[in-house]
């Protein structure tokens, strides 16, 4: 069984997801990042794929949710799905928006990023080797999940998302807790120059902690330490911030990896629910 220092597993007899500790402390907060384990669907996608756009039966990725949400104690009615497409926009969730994504059309595109104050809402962006990025002001009772590949990280959904809850909300930067998930390790993820440069231009990143050079225009890049210090820069403790330490390209029998599987893979979900 795959072991982790930094993440909780859920649950521990039969664990198909986990949970970050700082997250767990919050008691109007449910959260949870999916494996692939737990679910309905075959082949490819088995068994819990958390994706309706990826050609597995939309029966079993329902079922998944259904799972899922039972496993969490949510109501599946209130769950609302980004529409991701490696931008930075996030999107501020309302009721009306409750479902949509799921059980409702989405009459919204390109939307990276979710965050509400709603009672009752669950949020969810989907990943397979990219970052998920989860948040909650304790203090203001506001959520939001990001999702952080590295078009996003370059973009800094994590700052925008911050800033938002800040603008929108009335948060507090010093207070909001957040959590880096699962996604591919430095060791695995080798970049080149159109990942890199980007990146090299955000002036305040120490990038002798987020590339190692491999010579001829590669890097191995970390996608972790290099979103850590962008919310630290936004104004997050330190010590408000849970980092993963399990890598889905490392770990394909516990977690979907594009990257690891040439893209013949499910989804896997970042969760927060504020109930």
């Amino acid at each position: 069984m795959i072991k982790s220092d930094a993440l909780n597993f859920r649950p521990e007899n039969s664990p198909f997801y986990v949970t970050f500790p700082l997250l767990d402390k919050i008691d109007f907060v449910k959260n949870a990042f999916t494996t692939r384990l737990g679910g309905v669907s075959k082949g490819m996608y088995s068994s819990m794929n958390m994706s309706f756009t990826n050609g597995d039966d939309k029966n079993d990725v329902m079922e998944n949710y259904r799972i899922i949400c039972s496993q969490l104690g949510v109501d599946i009615n209130n769950v609302v799905l980004s529409h991701q497409t490696h931008t930075n926009n996030v999107r501020i969730i309302t009721e009306d928006d409750f479902g949509k994504g799921i059980i409702k059309l989405r009459d919204y595109e390109n939307v990276d990023g979710l965050i509400s104050n709603v009672r009752g809402v669950t949020l969810v962006t989907q990943y397979a080797d990219c970052t998920p990025l989860l948040f909650c002001d304790p203090v203001e009772r506001v959520i939001a999940t990001s999702h952080a590949g590295w078009r996003g990280t370059a973009s800094q959904i994590g700052r925008i998302t911050v800033e938002k809850m800040c603008s929108h909300f009335g948060c507090k930067a010093e207070n909001i807790i957040a959590a880096i998930g699962p996604s591919i390790c430095k060791s695995c993820y080798e970049v080149d120059l159109p990942v890199y440069e980007p990146i090299s231009k955000i002036d305040y990143l120490d990038m002798d902690k987020i590339f190692t050079d491999k010579g001829n225009g590669k890097y191995m890049f970390d996608l972790w330490e290099t979103n850590k210090q962008i919310l630290i820069n936004a104004g997050i403790r330190p010590e408000n911030i849970d980092v993963t330490d399990l890598c889905t390209n490392c770990n394909p029998d516990i977690f979907h990896s594009h990257r690891y599987t040439g893209g013949k893979r499910g989804n896997l979900a970042a969760i927060i629910s504020l109930i």
